[in-house]
């Protein structure tokens, strides 16, 4: 995985928890403005779907929550796991060009003028543009930018759906928060981190360690305070993305593995950058200590020559 990719990555997280509080207009005490579009169309159509599962069948609130979080992750199934392949495409492809990425990488590191630093990016552009390839591994912002809406919508609706806050759910209130369902929430997201690195080689594990610690952590960061009727929304939503992780890394992931190795060896990369063969500086020194042991030698064998001659 680039820095390139950790960067959008970690971004990502923190940008939840903007997206939060961005996507759904608020009052200055927190509560969603009813004039909002986002509420107006998303977080009360959600509320009122939660009431009617609580009066038309008799649900906990608890449950009418679980209900509508799973029905509206598998509605937008399809378009994370339609995401999901794109990217591990991408990061397959990305594989067969590494070679060349190092070498252009090489040649940045060895570039001594601005022409020739801006040469070294020029081709490294041109490695993945040649080779179809996206430079950020396939990740995309639309997708991103049609889920964030329905998160917040469901976190809105968690929090603020009348009814919830005086409710129980197997003896928590969920107006109140809950340690216990802040420790699920993170077990389910730290479950999922660990699927996610299956079938994953030691050293781009090594480079997710970090993701796998923070996604986590800024779970129970939002949830310590957070009502148990929103921290359930959490604990529901990590344990479909385990769900989800499992089908794209374990089941599709292989598949998509097998399916890039044959195009690429059908239609090997296109080579663009060649390594540099301008010499070092270590190498002038090593020729001339050369020629130096050698005359020693050459030296030495005359001066043994003439002994044995006296």
């Amino acid at each position: 995985m680039s820095k390139m990719n950790k960067w959008f990555l970690t971004s990502g997280l923190f940008g939840l928890l903007l997206t939060l509080s961005g996507c759904v207009s608020t009052n200055a005490d927190g509560t969603p403005k009813e004039s909002g579009m986002i509420y107006r169309f998303l977080v009360k159509p959600l509320g009122s779907m939660i009431t009617m599962l609580v009066e038309n069948f008799n649900w906990s609130y608890g449950w009418a929550i679980i209900a509508v979080t799973i029905i509206v992750r598998v509605i937008i199934l399809p378009l994370g796991i339609n995401q999901s392949r794109k990217t591990m495409i991408q990061s397959e492809k990305m594989q067969f060009l590494k070679p060349q990425v190092d070498v252009a990488q090489a040649n940045l590191k060895k570039a001594t003028t601005r022409e020739e630093q801006m040469q070294a990016q020029a081709d490294m552009q041109k490695i993945y543009s040649e080779n179809n390839v996206s430079m950020f591994g396939g990740i995309g912002c639309l997708p991103l930018l049609i889920q964030m809406p329905i998160f917040s919508a469901l976190y809105f609706t968690a929090r603020y759906t009348q009814g919830i806050q005086n409710s129980e759910f197997f003896g928590f209130s969920l107006g109140e928060p809950s340690i216990i369902f802040v420790a699920i929430a993170g077990i389910a997201y730290l479950a999922q981190g660990y699927i996610s690195t299956i079938g994953i080689p030691e050293e781009q594990k090594k480079t997710m360690k970090t993701m796998l610690i923070v996604s986590p952590l800024m779970i129970v960061f939002m949830s310590m305070s957070a009502p148990a009727g929103v921290t359930l929304y959490w604990v529901v939503g990590g344990v479909f993305s385990c769900i989800q992780t499992f089908i794209t890394n374990v089941i599709m992931k292989p598949k998509i593995k097998a399916q890039v190795e044959a195009e690429m060896k059908a239609n090997p990369p296109k080579t663009v950058v060649t390594p540099r063969k301008d010499v070092t500086p270590e190498q002038p020194a090593t020729t001339e200590k050369k020629a130096l042991n050698s005359g020693n030698k050459n030296a030495s064998g005359r001066n043994a020559g003439k002994q044995q001659r006296k």
